[in-house]
């Protein structure tokens, strides 16, 4: 059995198997049989495959085009073509035929390769094979790439595995212990209980004889590799000084397949020119973290290791790092995932930008967007290479730990200042607060905690007259990267979710002030944006009921009775979502009503006043019907019997 996936099979082709064809054993030559195990999808096709290889009945062009051709396999797409009825015509009663029957074997040696890539059970295919060497006494020879293999049997059903373990742990009271990473419970438990790679080393200790492994040389094929851009001289001179780079990040992805290293370095090659071009100042230390990411989210991408979902949602560098240094796992699959994948490509790198959004898409999509391009090395030139990155932004980005004495003093300065000043977004405040308070407790800071917290309250009056509705509360507090947070933090939760909800009401005015101003000139656009945004929204509650009915009047007649049906179809469909809306209806409908009393009819009156039955139907869903009275009744009779 073989290790690796560097020219394994040429190594086969090329060296083992002329061996074994030019010696004699015990007066016997012995002939071989190369068969692929690539995408077989079940057993059957192994044995089909086989009978192709062996049998004598193959046609006659075929063998002399092999004889020819010095060809020892049947080429695939031949075997496509092959007609099994015509090997011997069609079974007389027509059952199935079992191509294990036909074999051939005597003289043989059998060689199954990539192992790793079959679509089948792997335990599945070693049972198999072992029935050649047990019962046939075959010789028989497996190549695959056990890293890769190792990958595949811990990786399939990832996210389910992890729901269990993370279940296991919080059940034996393991969750909240600080002895060690949660990542690294997490991994260890799933190996306990689901690890088949065990099972196969068994198999593989009952089944193969020996193992050797095939470790060609690295620098040398990569050296080969590089060779392809020696005309570009700027590139090639970075390549080869980074080489070890290459090759490290190249280990790590724990698969040793070649082309995805081809394409990882030529889709480099396009964004090295790009940021030479566009932003030529840029440190070669980023360029040096652009080239692991590029060649580590390709492999993770295309080696079939993960959905290539993982990263989609990630929309920069200050999102990936927050995730980097949340502590509280929990059952969030996505943030285990990007945990292990830093903690394994960068192991031993250090680097502040080490997330490029426009090189995840690239990859991902093959389109190199120009926007996400320049937003990301402007932010690269604005923070990371310039170093004046806010110093609160530091303390949600990276461990606090990470900052060094002599700094942490004016960090922390600098942090107050900018709450004072309303510089922060309304979540970081609540965020960084937990911070300070922790610091406190630590006594890392020499600040009264009351203190602290009018200058928090102040700070946060202040941001919110600029930031914007945060609707995702709990993400954005499981971000905080430490794990005792501190019990003081009811009143700033209060005081946010006080000023985060005036947010909310804020947005909606704003959205409902945009939408309606659309009655009655724009009215396509009207009924696209209502229908976008506003079903399950009670924007009537954000609108004044006076100016509505200007608009409605104002509107065509088609477009009242347009307007009316969403209305009614919207009540129908989401009553409980439009329900704090009900009392500016029941304004709307007084108002209306008001107008109409005494006026002369007209298609427009008519209109309105078909207007109001409407809403008239949309306002009785909401008041205690004669039904529920009477079952109400009812049950009291009931309990009073």
């Amino acid at each position: 059995m073989e290790n690796g996936d560097l020219g394994k099979t040429h190594f086969w082709n090329h060296k083992i198997r002329k061996k074994i064809e030019s010696m004699q054993l015990n007066g016997r030559r012995y002939t071989t049989i190369y068969m692929s195990l690539y995408g077989i999808s079940n057993l059957e096709d192994i044995s089909k495959k086989i009978f192709i290889e062996t049998t004598q009945l193959m046609d006659k062009n075929l063998r002399k085009y092999m004889d020819a051709n010095e060809q020892t396999t049947i080429p695939e797409y031949a075997k496509t073509g092959i007609d099994m009825a015509n090997f011997f015509g069609v079974t007389q009663s027509g059952d199935k035929i079992d191509y294990a029957e036909f074999f051939s074997t005597d003289d043989k040696v059998l060689c199954f390769d990539d192992l790793e890539r079959a679509n089948v059970d792997v335990i599945d295919i070693l049972g198999y094979i072992n029935n050649f060497v047990e019962h046939d006494h075959i010789k028989t020879i497996i190549i695959c790439n056990e890293k890769e293999l190792s990958t595949k049997l811990k990786s399939s059903n990832l996210e389910m595995k992890t729901f269990i373990a993370t279940y296991l742990l919080d059940k034996q009271d393991e969750l909240n212990k600080t002895d060690k990473p949660i990542v690294e419970k997490i991994r260890q438990k799933i190996e306990n209980v689901f690890d088949k790679a065990n099972d196969y080393e068994r198999i593989k200790e009952k089944l193969i004889g020996e193992t050797f492994e095939y470790a060609p040389k690295f620098d040398y094929i990569i050296n080969g590799i590089l060779m392809r851009y020696e005309n570009n001289t700027d590139l090639i001179r970075f390549l080869r000084e980074n080489t070890r780079l290459i090759i490290s990040t190249f280990e790590r992805s724990g698969t040793r397949n070649l082309r995805i290293l081809k394409h990882a370095l030529n889709d480099f090659k396009k964004i090295y020119e790009m940021v030479n071009k566009s932003y030529p100042n840029t440190s070669h230390r980023v360029i040096q973290t652009m080239l692991i990411f590029t060649i580590a989210i390709s492999f993770e991408i295309k080696a079939g290791k993960i959905t290539k979902d993982k990263f989609i949602n990630i929309k920069d560098n200050e999102e990936y790092k927050s995730i980097l240094v949340s502590s509280r796992i929990l059952m969030d699959n996505r943030q285990f995932y990007i945990k292990e994948f830093d903690s394994n490509y960068y192991y031993n790198f250090k680097s502040e930008y080490r997330f490029f959004k426009f090189i995840e898409y690239y990859v991902r999509t093959r389109i190199f967007d120009m926007r996400i391009f320049k937003d990301n090395m402007e932010t690269i030139r604005n923070t990371v290479d310039t170093e004046n990155l806010p110093a609160y932004k530091r303390l949600l980005t990276e461990e606090y730990w990470k900052i060094s004495d002599d700094e942490f003093d004016k960090v922390i300065s600098d942090i107050i200042e900018d709450v004072k000043q309303g510089n922060l977004k309304l979540i970081d405040n609540v965020k960084i607060y937990a911070y300070f308070s922790y610091f406190s407790k630590k006594n890392l800071i020499d600040y009264d905690l009351k203190t602290i917290k009018n200058v928090f309250f102040n700070g946060m009056n202040l941001a919110s007259l600029k930031s914007e509705y945060c609707p995702n509360v709990d993400e954005e507090l499981g971000k905080i990267a430490i794990d005792e947070v501190a019990e003081d933090m009811d009143d700033i939760l209060k005081h946010f979710n006080t000023l985060n909800e005036q947010l909310h009401d804020k947005m909606i005015k704003e959205k409902a002030e945009e939408i309606f101003k659309c009655i009655p000139m724009k009215m396509e656009l009207f009924y696209e944006k209502f229908d976008r945004e506003c079903m399950k929204t009670p924007i009537f509650k954000y609108y004044d009921p006076y100016q509505m009915f200007q608009r409605i009047s104002c509107a065509s007649n088609e477009d009242i009775v347009l307007i009316k049906e969403k209305l009614v179809n919207r009540a129908d469909k989401y009553p409980k979502q439009i329900e704090p809306e009900i009392k500016n209806i029941k304004q709307l409908k007084q108002i209306i009503d008001d107008y109409l009393s005494g006026k002369d009819p007209s298609i427009k009156i008519v209109m309105l006043k078909e207007f109001s039955k409407d809403l008239g139907y949309i306002i009785d869903k909401y008041r205690p019907t004669l039904f529920s009275k009477k079952e109400d009744k009812e049950e009291k009779i009931e309990e009073t019997m």
